[in-house]
């Protein structure tokens, strides 16, 4: 890499005011795509070196058709042939955005003038980004290292995230599937368990991807001090809801197609419940509230047959299907939360083969009491005996994130998240938003997020979603959405000093997220062991006719 030599001279200013051309050789194809080159100049009589991004690369001159019509010529040998070895036989117009001087309490300051034309440009120098695209560097406290700037080699401009930055104004990992969403996640779980952060961490997991996780504990670059990360994996037989922590809405939303006179009953009992057994009331006297229907008698036992209203018994038997068919619900359990967020600790909340409906549920509740108890121990409601006390601040990584949110829909989830996003910050009540389908995300809910990962994105309808919910990326970047790799990200918003676009550092922890090798699997079935596996398992008695000696036979046989 060529520092502080000049690479190209500027010809004038942009189409914008914050951009400018210069025109450039570039024979060792230096001035890629997002590669950052900086001028030279006076600011109020102080010297200042102005940052840009390269966001176009148009020709201005190319060699002559004439020269490429013999595919076995090289043209630049036919150009030595007429004696034009020492004139650039391609030259390129380049723009660049202008980010400006950093500096470090206002960041970025753009100048507001183009530089002159006839300025030299030079290639940024990689310890010149270190310093100025990141706010923090390698192991400093709050540093999330996911990687390195992509233009250069690899390691060569580690790119570092502010944790502070996406802890208070929350984070969304966009991509599409298989671009590497997930394992971009499991780095900055990672880097959030690290001894410089020791985060306290809660993962909502649907598909159960993050289990993997596990390695981390007695892993030698996990261990500092004495410190050393826990992982807790939650699976579903051990998650358990109590009903007296469902609200009104809850029920509603697993009670779907309910007839209004239902709606108005189970309204009606709620009320009475909440009234007269505060947060200790259970699938019991719920019911016992809807037996007493619009004439309020006392009734003792829920279970009571007599002369009752159709529509009572219909809600009561379809609140017995929902809440005490499940095993999650329950009138005594609940997910303690000191056991779920702790400092240090990774809580794994594995909701596979848990139907939508109480997934939704299950993480509405705990969003509810996440917030709820933050929101009372700030404030100083709570003691540190208390079951609900959490003294930290808490951030929630959730997979599939459209599930909970939807564009369309408004789902239990759905007001929890938006409540969070707007004023988790005065709580320490932090999101992180993982989501492959941007375009089913709810838009208020993705524009909350000021730190944005950006991968791969191919649907037009999820590429009209970012950019119109995501501000801080600029329409350059985004037009190179389509022509990310796996494994390539563009990182903006409030955790980097501007956006960029990087190379995802390699996992210290196993991917639980790979697809599965069908064709592998299928050429298993014929090996030797399994054919002798099952062979074993299938043996006829003694008496029986022989195997045929063929093993494809056998199979069938």
């Amino acid at each position: 890499m060529l520092e502080n030599t000049p690479i190209g001279t500027t010809k004038g200013p942009g189409e914008t005011p914050h951009e400018y051309v210069f025109v450039a050789a570039d024979p060792e194809q230096l001035v890629k795509y997002g590669e950052f080159v900086y001028y030279e100049t006076t600011v109020e009589g102080t010297p200042r070196e102005i940052l840009g991004r390269v966001s176009a690369r148009v020709p201005l001159r190319l060699y002559p058709d004439t020269f490429l019509a013999d595919p076995t010529v090289p043209p630049q040998e036919v150009a030595d042939l007429l004696g034009y070895e020492h004139e650039p036989h391609e030259l390129f117009e380049i723009t660049v955005t202008i980010l400006g001087y950093y500096d470090p309490v206002m960041g970025f300051v753009n100048p507001r003038v183009p530089p002159p034309s006839g300025t030299p440009i030079m290639i940024a120098a990689d310890g010149m980004l270190s310093d100025v695209l990141c706010k923090l560097g390698r192991g400093e406290l709050g540093g999330i290292h996911i990687g390195s700037l992509l233009s250069r080699s690899r390691d060569a401009v580690p790119i570092v995230l502010d944790a502070r930055g996406f802890t208070s104004t929350h984070l969304a990992i966009i991509a599409s599937t298989g671009s590497g969403k997930s394992y971009l996640a499991g780095v900055v779980l990672e880097e959030l368990m690290q001894a410089n952060n020791r985060a306290a961490v809660l993962v909502i997991d649907p598909h159960a991807e993050y289990d993997t996780l596990r390695d981390m504990q007695g892993h030698e670059a996990f261990g500092a001090d004495g410190y050393a990360p826990e992982v807790k994996i939650v699976r579903p037989d051990d998650i358990h809801v109590r009903v007296s922590s469902l609200e009104l809405a809850d029920l509603r939303y697993l009670l779907p197609n309910l007839s209004e006179r239902m709606h108005f009953l189970l309204g009606q009992a709620y009320g009475r419940v909440k009234r007269e057994h505060g947060d200790k009331w259970n699938r019991g006297t719920l019911k016992v509230e809807i037996r007493k229907g619009l004439r309020g008698e006392t009734v003792t036992d829920p279970e009571a047959d007599g002369d009752e209203d159709p529509t009572v018994g219909a809600l009561i038997w379809r609140v017995s299907q929902v809440l005490e068919q499940s095993s999650i619900f329950d009138d005594n359990r609940n997910l303690p939360l000191t056991s779920l967020l702790r400092p240090g600790q990774c809580t794994v909340l594995q909701l596979n083969e848990i139907p939508d409906r109480e997934q939704q549920i299950i993480v509405a509740t705990l969003l509810r009491r996440i917030n709820q108890a933050r929101m009372d121990t700030v404030r100083g409601r709570t003691s540190p005996d208390d079951e609900d006390h959490i003294a930290y601040p808490a951030f929630v990584l959730i997979e599939e994130a459209h599930n909970y949110a939807p564009a369309n829909a408004d789902l239990v989830t759905t007001g929890i998240l938006k409540q969070i996003l707007s004023e988790g910050r005065k709580f320490g009540v932090s999101v992180g938003l993982i989501s492959q389908r941007p375009g089913k995300l709810d838009s208020d809910v993705l524009s909350q997020c000021m730190t944005q990962c950006i991968m791969r994105i191919v649907n037009p309808i999820d590429q009209a979603r970012v950019a119109e919910s995501v501000e801080s990326v600029g329409r350059d970047l985004l037009a190179e959405l389509t022509a990310l790799s796996k494994g390539q990200v563009i990182v903006a918003g409030a955790s980097v000093n501007t956006p960029v676009m990087v190379q995802v550092r390699q996992r210290l922890t196993r991917h639980g997220a790979d697809d599965l090798n069908a064709p592998e699997e299928w050429s298993k079935y014929f090996s030797e062991d399994a054919l002798f596996q099952r062979e074993r398992d299938n043996a006829r008695p003694p008496d029986s006719a022989p195997r045929s000696s063929d093993p494809f036979e056998r199979l069938f046989n």
